[in-house]
């Protein structure tokens, strides 16, 4: 498939697949006989994984080494599995925050809700924040 018919699929631009490209986190596409790229539709999953990759907040360092060692073939896979679960260890930490503070927003909109069933107009009064 070509470049634009990539970035329709995937979602990236075609100036974001060739800089991809050019820092390595995707391999170099074969060219045909124009010399214009021709990738493989297989291309579409590994995109998608580096896109996972990047929501979670990977460093693009680690995908770069991610890649790197993904590139080098399967006697990488242990130090692949590795880097993996530290990040998967950061990701859940994350979301233990991030659960921490919805619960606290939780509970001031609670107290808001609270307030405003008191005052039965559904209009808190005026008064400072909390």
């Amino acid at each position: 498939m070509k470049i634009g018919e990539l970035a329709k699929r995937s979602g990236l631009t075609a100036h974001t697949i060739r800089y991809y490209e050019r820092i390595g986190l995707l391999p170099y596409a074969d060219r045909d006989r124009s010399s214009q790229r021709d990738y493989d539709a297989s291309i579409l999953t590994w995109i998608e994984f580096l896109g996972r990759l990047k929501a979670t907040g990977m460093p693009i360092r680690e995908m770069l080494r991610y890649a790197a060692l993904r590139q080098d073939g399967t006697a990488t896979e242990p130090e692949r599995r590795v880097l993996l679960e530290r990040h998967r260890d950061r990701v859940r930490a994350n979301l233990a925050e991030l659960q921490a503070n919805l619960l606290v927003l939780d509970n001031k909109i609670a107290g808001y809700a609270a307030a405003e069933q008191r005052t039965g107009n559904g209009h808190s009064p005026k008064r400072a924040s909390r």
